[in-house]
């Protein structure tokens, strides 16, 4: 746990942004990415796990990342923002475009190692989200579900949300049978995903 969080907190820098396959980088190293519903809160966990405010733009406008955002860490790793999915007032064509380029990623890319998918533990999961997880079964893409705004929500519903996010992992062939229960704002969760994420650099 102490080496992920040296890691975490030496350089980690965004060196590239793409909105079309063809607009990817070469590969550098293992990629893990990040996913969920729009204003799921991918930007904040990215800044909670590499301890700085402003890593990835947290905005309050939900579907504002549009593109797969690239960033270096410590020449180790690559952290992937990924578009957010389900937001209702991003237009069809748009919505396709991003699950097309979505799944020809995570299908495509040999470099990408695991899908970090966040579910915002205060609504729990919803259609979005399972066809999110369909979508990583079909392109057999690893992915880790992990419990988001944890500290937003009373320790028995979060208890129930944690149980229920189990059981649907074990629906998927894909997703891992761990989940994580994190929170950014108290730092819930962090260390320990932290350390799961850097001993894939190993």
């Amino acid at each position: 746990m102490e080496a992920a969080r040296k890691l975490f907190a030496g350089p980690c820098d965004f060196f590239h942004a793409a909105q079309v396959l063809a607009g990817l980088p070469p590969e550098r190293g293992i990629e893990i990415a990040f996913a969920g519903r729009s204003n799921v809160g991918k930007s904040s966990i990215l800044n909670a796990l590499t301890g700085r405010r402003a890593l990835a733009r947290v905005s309050t406008t939900p579907g504002r990342t549009k593109q797969l955002n690239f960033f270096d860490l410590g020449g180790r790793l690559v952290l992937v923002d990924m578009p957010g999915y389900g937001y209702a007032e991003a237009s069809k064509s748009v919505k396709e475009a991003w699950q097309g380029m979505m799944f020809d990623y995570l299908r495509g890319r040999p470099s990408l190692r695991r899908v970090i998918l966040l579910i915002d533990a205060r609504v729990g999961f919803k259609p979005a989200d399972e066809a999110a997880m369909d979508l990583l079964d079909k392109a057999a893409c690893a992915f880790q579900l992990v419990l988001t705004k944890a500290d937003k929500v009373k320790p028995p519903a979060l208890a129930a949300i944690a149980a229920r996010a189990v059981a649907v992992a074990r629906e998927h062939g894909a997703a891992l049978p761990e989940v994580r229960v994190t929170s950014s704002e108290t730092g819930a969760g962090i260390p320990e995903l932290r350390a799961e994420i850097a001993a894939l650099a190993a």
